[in-house]
């Protein structure tokens, strides 16, 4: 069914923010801002200014509504791939019918309707640091719309769109591959098959998302603390002109460390609830 689809991805989506928050946080800061050295220099400028709660910031807010984002995103990925393969797919069960074309086109269909507004929250509550302008999620939403009305969610939404429908699609596409390479002909896919394509899933769609990642960043905080730009040309022209390529890297090594594990657990928490809600009752 669709709606167990949505309310596994929503609650894996969920798990996967909460592991994941802390090095996100570094990421956003490095990518958004200049005046860190590299990533350690960030970790330690954050904890002592900061403490450890520091890393946490802006994390409620997408637990709660990330994870509904994500449910769209693996629900719509399935039921978009049983559309167009016409065959009996989901994430759980390996589509043998669909090719990797339709793999790749249900995945950037699933990218289309992530929701901008709520990570644009999650980017200004995590690039934050001494001086807190917003004092939580809902107060930050009340500011973006009385200073910028309802486009002010959406800063940074080109971006993120840029980035999301065709990185959806590589993240989907190694994840079928991986999983039914690691899996026996007419066996359901075991713990390890899972971890292992969710895992490598995470990094080559951060290893190719990161440019987008990084000029996305720079838009939802400008304004904000961050430089002022105008557009996401704009940002690319003044971010390759001041920092040279190596900006559109920034936070590649951390995407990565932080990808692996994080996807490794979304995927599996999403196949063993799919398990759980699919086993008929005793």
């Amino acid at each position: 069914m669709p709606f167990l689809e949505f309310v596994a991805g929503s609650i894996s989506g969920a798990v996967g923010i909460a592991l994941g928050h802390p090095l996100d946080t570094v990421k956003v800061r490095l990518q958004a801002k200049s005046v860190y050295k590299g990533m350690f220099d960030c970790v330690a400028k954050t904890y002592l200014n900061e403490g450890l709660r520091g890393f946490f910031k802006g994390m409620s807010f997408p637990v709660l509504t990330t994870g509904l984002a994500n449910s769209i995103v693996f629900g719509s990925y399935s039921n978009a791939l049983h559309y167009i393969s016409q065959s009996d797919c989901n994430i759980r069960s390996p589509c043998k019918q669909a090719s990797s074309v339709q793999v790749f086109t249900a995945g950037c269909i699933s990218g289309v309707l992530v929701c901008a507004p709520i990570d644009l929250v999650k980017v200004r509550l995590q690039g934050q640091t001494a001086a807190e302008r917003y004092r939580g999620p809902i107060h930050c939403v009340a500011v973006i719309l009385k200073e910028k009305g309802l486009k002010g969610l959406y800063k940074g939404g080109v971006a993120m769109a840029l980035r999301d429908v065709p990185c959806y699609g590589l993240y989907f596409l190694p994840y079928e591959v991986i999983r039914k390479t690691l899996t026996e002909t007419g066996e359901e896919p075991g713990t390890f098959a899972i971890l292992m394509a969710g895992g490598v899933a995470g990094v080559v769609t951060w290893a190719c998302a990161t440019p987008m990642d990084v000029i996305k960043a720079r838009l939802q905080m400008s304004g904000a603390g961050g430089r002022h730009y105008s557009g996401v040309l704009h940002c690319i022209r003044v971010s390759l002109k001041d920092e040279g390529v190596r900006v559109f890297f920034k936070g590649l090594l951390l995407n990565s460390v932080r990808a692996f594990p994080v996807n490794a657990v979304t995927f599996l928490t999403y196949e063993s609830l799919l398990k759980i809600f699919r086993s008929p009752s005793k």
